[in-house]
């Protein structure tokens, strides 16, 4: 209930909305107060003041950042996410399953919930990774209206020893990688060295998205796919483009640039098996995978004198940050950089 009270030369109003006071000065005209306070107690009544304690229902959040999920993320990242997700509900349905309200959640849930995913196994980058989800989606439950504050609000993350400096092949292990590899592999492998693409962005290229006239592979969004981040053109090689017209030739009417031998899209695991025991085959190590081809283009380009920025864009980093992890390689670039100065000699 509001009321008014003088203080010294001015009225006050002084009111609780859901246990919170509030409590203004209006000046000394009473009428002026009085009308105020009426309006000030329809406000009240018809919960118009914005003061409401919002307290929505966790399955409910939980609903609508699926669909948010499915919306805005790429199908493979949406997926992810959800699996992340699926950890944290199981959490708590072994642990506290009486945390149905969003008001519910306290900073010790997810202190816990760290502790119950390492005591299942998982490292701590990784556990980093699902409490970033996580809090994700409590924030946005604070945008849609289903709390006033996130409750995971100063989780800290666990310690992760510092990443070190990516595999990359060595000239004469490409070399090695490319004569060992049969004829399906190598035009393959030969494309992830010239482009730095990633896995699931060449088992998506078809032939639409290859420009032989402007010499460019296009990463762009499809029906059924999306890239992990923008949208962007790779230039073609000479050695490529030779390639990819050879490699058309075989397409025998498959849209796919590299297909399976049903001619459809490359079975997701079979590229990652093939090249661990061919690597295996070569004695290359236990660190090799898909992915190391990627850090492959890009270092060598590095060591080239190549520009970092240029890096972030043929790789499609969405921030320079992610590139910098080839930074060290630009050192004797760095040290001979100013030998370029001789003129002022």
């Amino acid at each position: 209930m509001a009321k008014l009270r003088k203080r010294g030369n001015s009225w006050e109003i002084d009111y609780c909305v859901n246990g919170k006071r509030f409590r203004r000065l209006l000046g000394s005209n009473k009428r002026t107060a009085e009308l105020y306070l009426k309006d000030v107690e329809v406000k009240i009544a018809r919960k118009e003041l914005g003061f409401e304690v919002k307290d929505g229902a966790y399955s409910k959040l939980v609903n609508q950042y699926q669909n948010y999920c499915k919306t805005n993320l790429a199908p493979a990242t949406c997926a992810r996410y959800q699996s992340i997700i699926d950890n944290f509900n199981r959490f708590l349905n072994s642990d506290y399953p009486h945390l149905t309200k969003i008001s519910h959640f306290r900073f010790k849930h997810f202190e816990d919930f760290k502790s119950f995913r390492k005591q299942e196994g998982a490292v701590n980058r990784t556990v980093n990774a699902e409490v970033i989800v996580v809090r994700m989606m409590f924030r946005l439950g604070i945008q849609w209206g289903y709390s006033a504050k996130n409750p995971s609000d100063g989780i800290t993350k666990l310690n992760v020893p510092t990443k070190l400096s990516p595999r990359f092949l060595s000239e004469e292990e490409c070399k090695s990688l490319l004569e060992g590899s049969d004829d399906w592999l190598r035009p393959i492998f030969f494309t992830f060295l010239n482009t730095g693409m990633r896995k699931s962005e060449l088992e998506n290229l078809e032939w639409s998205d290859v420009d032989f006239g402007r010499r460019k592979i296009k990463i762009i969004v499809k029906d059924n796919w999306a890239p992990k981040t923008n949208e962007r053109e790779i230039p073609i090689n000479d050695g490529l483009l030779k390639l990819l017209e050879e490699q058309k030739l075989k397409a025998n009417g498959s849209s796919y640039v590299f297909s399976d031998e049903d001619g459809g899209k490359i079975y997701k695991n079979r590229l990652l098996r093939r090249l661990k025991t061919l690597a295996n085959q070569l004695k290359f190590g236990e660190d090799v995978n898909v992915h190391t081809l990627r850090h492959t283009f890009a270092s060598h380009l590095v060591m080239n004198g190549v520009d970092l920025a240029t890096i972030k864009r043929l790789l499609g980093h969405s921030d320079i940050e992610t590139t910098m992890i080839y930074s060290h390689l630009t050192d004797k670039h760095v040290d001979s950089a100013v030998t370029k100065l001789d003129f002022l000699q």
